[in-house]
């Protein structure tokens, strides 16, 4: 039994005439009666009374009816739900994302934008620290990662979303926070002398690799005599007095008693925001959700 069988079926069923059933239906009589004859056959039950000048539907066709038309409708339901998904309208999506990331208005307002513009979708979001999103990626736990810039194996693909300056986290009676001079911003050899407050080495944010790099460049390696996996710690660490920091400028929008932020000035004292995926990856959700972020 083909789906064919019960279209052609429902039509003669609601018709009940064989000539204007085919007439619907764009085929010939002859080849219509036909099919009927057979699907009656294959179900082992007649569906229609046929006289010459009636046809109507037996007990057995008009209970078929009932089922026919739902399968139909099912059908229907079943093949616009795969083309929905297809267009990237339906389906589940998991992105994993650095915890700096929704610090920036950019990633907040393209994911409110996906959802709006995506009802139906399962948004999963995962806070991860830049590392463990590249596993998952590798894993296949997660489609799309938003990082900090970090080595990647050649399975991952990275595209810039926006870079961002640096800036230094200073306790608010610091001196480079209390001289005018330093409002515009300062050098980071500024703080060669200070104690940081920072990520450890293995947490694995990215950004711990970037001041590495970036102190060695002017010279220095940064004492550091407090460690946390969080930035908003540090963040409060620094208002405590136990140090400095070094920090993506979008986490000035955390406002902090006794912590003032100053840019840094140095060309080199950027970090970016990266959108990563697998080289492989070719689902729409993730098409969708990656061109509206980079859009």
């Amino acid at each position: 039994m083909e789906l064919r069988h019960l279209r052609y079926f429902i039509a003669v069923a609601e018709e009940l005439h064989f000539g204007r059933a085919a007439e619907l239906l764009g085929i010939s009589q002859p080849p219509l009666s036909q099919q009927i004859q057979a699907l009656e056959e294959e179900l082992g039950a007649r569906l229609f009374e046929r006289t010459n000048r009636r046809v109507a539907l037996t007990e057995a066709g008009r209970l078929f009816l009932v089922e026919a038309r739902q399968v139909l409708a099912q059908v229907g339901q079943a093949t616009e739900v795969a083309r929905r998904a297809q267009r990237g309208e339906l389906g589940e999506l998991k992105v994993g994302f650095t915890s700096s990331a929704p610090f920036t208005s950019v990633i907040p307002e393209a994911i409110f934008r996906f959802r709006r513009a995506h009802p139906d979708v399962q948004l999963e979001v995962h806070e991860m620290v830049s590392r463990d999103v590249a596993e998952a990626l590798l894993n296949g736990r997660i489609q799309v990662g938003l990082i900090r810039p970090l080595p990647l194996p050649e399975s991952l693909v990275a595209v810039e979303l926006f870079r961002e300056p640096l800036v230094a986290v200073l306790h608010a009676d610091h001196p480079l926070a209390t001289d005018p001079a330093f409002d515009a911003g300062l050098h980071l050899q500024a703080l060669a002398a200070e104690p940081f407050v920072y990520f450890p080495r293995t947490a694995g944010t990215g950004l711990y690799d970037q001041l590495i790099a970036l102190t060695h460049e002017m010279g220095f390696s940064p004492r550091i005599t407090q460690e946390s996996h969080s930035a908003l710690t540090i963040i409060g660490l620094v208002a405590a007095g136990l140090g400095v920091s070094v920090l993506p400028a979008s986490f000035t929008r955390m406002q902090f008693d006794g912590v003032v932020y100053r840019t840094l000035l140095d060309p080199s004292a950027t970090t970016a925001v990266w959108l990563v995926r697998r080289s492989d990856e070719r689902s729409p959700l993730s098409r969708s959700f990656i061109r509206m972020l980079t859009a």
